[in-house]
């Protein structure tokens, strides 16, 4: 299972952020009701303080959701060892850190983003990290990126498309698939508008010679009736900050995230044979399973007399890939 935590230099960097008092409170309830209201989060990050907030409450959950989908990717795409990244709509970088946690043989990164505030704390946050320290920032939208068509073995854009309005969403993912010579990512939050766009995203690409990598074990369309919608959850800690700004007294957060990723054909990825989609009921004669198969939507009893395959499926969690 992926390490949802952050790394320790990113850790302690965030620690050491000033976020005493009511005003850095009052910032973060702005970041979470612009998050639920499904408002653009650079209208909540008008200055350092804003950005600070969100370091600290959403820095470490979006890091989490993008660690465990670019995991997965790298598990059906084995040999794929990228050189190159571009952190699309980078923020402060959290998608570079957890590639780089992933790809010991990451040798550039590009971070790609229009907020000028969340790349210069980003470039704070990586003077720990020689990699991250040199990564080339370019600030600018996502729906035209100013990269005159230079290309990178790994694209990602964690959390990003959301921020964009509903018609611009699948020319920006065709935008990223163009600059993609090897394996793209798209996390976005596990809500159903956002899934809604994604799998709009998903029908471009495939279109466009896209192979699909994960989390579908099939390349037809997504079989989930309507109202339904296709996302996870990762578990992570909650630092005393991020309790303290959220006034929250649990120490762990659930974060739920939908995303997609697709490769090169020349990559040939190896999708899962199913995938669970919701979190298996273990019930004392049998363990009930919803996965999603090559062949749609299927329902599994694993019943105590099937032995090792019943101890199997104990072990399952939502999301996880049965091969």
């Amino acid at each position: 299972m992926a390490d949802p935590r952050l790394p320790e230099a990113l850790r302690a960097a965030l620690e050491a952020l000033p976020l005493g008092g009511a005003e850095a409170t009052r910032r973060s309830a702005a970041l979470s009701t612009a998050y639920r209201s499904l408002r653009p989060s650079s209208g909540a990050l008008a200055g350092e303080a804003d950005v600070a907030a969100y370091l600290a409450t959403r820095m470490p959950a979006t890091y989490a959701a993008i660690h465990s989908a670019l995991s997965e990717a790298a598990a059906r795409v084995s040999s794929f060892a990228p050189l190159t990244l571009l952190d699309a709509g980078a923020g402060p970088g959290t998608a570079s850190w957890a590639a780089a946690a992933l790809f010991p043989g990451l040798a550039r990164v590009t971070q790609l983003d229009h907020n000028a505030g969340m790349l210069k704390a980003g470039r704070e946050l990586a003077a720990a990290d020689p990699l991250l320290a040199e990564a080339e920032q370019v600030r600018g939208p996502l729906t035209a990126p100013p990269l005159e068509g230079r290309r990178f073995d790994l694209v990602v854009a964690g959390y990003a498309l959301t921020e964009l309005p509903d018609s611009a969403v699948v020319d920006a993912a065709l935008g990223l698939w163009h600059h993609c010579d090897g394996l793209l990512l798209i996390v976005e939050p596990g809500r159903t508008r956002d899934y809604g766009r994604l799998m709009a995203a998903r029908s471009a690409l495939f279109d466009a010679g896209a192979q699909i990598v994960a989390p579908c074990p099939h390349q037809g369309p997504c079989p989930l009736p309507a109202g339904d919608w296709c996302h996870f959850s990762v578990r992570l800690p909650r630092s005393k900050a991020h309790r303290r700004l959220k006034g929250g007294s649990l120490g762990y957060e659930d974060e739920k995230f939908s995303y997609l990723t697709v490769a090169r054909s020349h990559l040939r990825p190896a999708p899962a044979a199913a995938r669970v989609l919701r979190p298996p009921l273990v019930r004392k004669f049998a363990v009930e399973l919803t996965l999603c198969a090559r062949s749609g939507l299927e329902q599994r009893a694993v019943t105590r007399q099937e032995g090792g395959a019943y101890k199997a499926a104990k072990k399952l969690a939502w999301g996880d890939a049965l091969d």
